[in-house]
């Protein structure tokens, strides 16, 4: 049993150094809708810890944060037309979502006192808010007309 947990120990650590070798997020270019938490927003978007003062965007595609519940209703709509943008637009856009519940500080940082939220954060300037839910062409026209003017 040992030997077997070693050797799926030894693959499994094979597989996270070939993933993580050139330092970069592979995640941000697989079409997929990513998963965030305090430590990644702290080092792919914004390190408020530091610096709370001025905006600056760390990330290296313009992005779509998702604060959502699964509770939520509206959420569950949206969620797929993240889904969506996320594979349409997966070399020039990345997509996160934020559970509120599991990642309330973050929740706070952009006043996520109703959801959905959706945060459009293009490379150069300040972040947009969109509350509420809405249909897929609407965020298009966000996508194409604010992050990738």
């Amino acid at each position: 049993m040992r030997k077997i947990l070693a050797i799926t120990f030894v693959i499994l650590s094979s597989f996270a150094v070939a993933f993580a070798s050139d330092g970069t997020n592979q995640k941000t270019t697989s079409g997929e809708v990513i998963p965030m938490d305090k430590a990644m927003f702290i080092k792919e978007v914004f390190d408020y810890t530091t610096n709370s003062e001025v905006w600056k965007y760390e990330g290296k595609k313009p992005a779509i944060i998702d604060f959502y519940a699964d509770w939520c209703g509206p959420c569950r709509q949206t969620a797929p037309i993240m889904k969506e943008l996320a594979k349409e637009y997966k070399d020039q856009i990345v997509v996160y979502k934020v559970n509120v519940d599991n990642n309330r500080e973050l929740a706070a940082l952009f006043n996520a006192t109703s959801i959905p939220l959706f945060v459009f954060i293009p490379m150069n300037g300040e972040p947009e808010i969109f509350r509420g839910a809405a249909d897929k062409a609407t965020y298009e026209k966000i996508v194409k007309e604010f992050l990738l003017k």
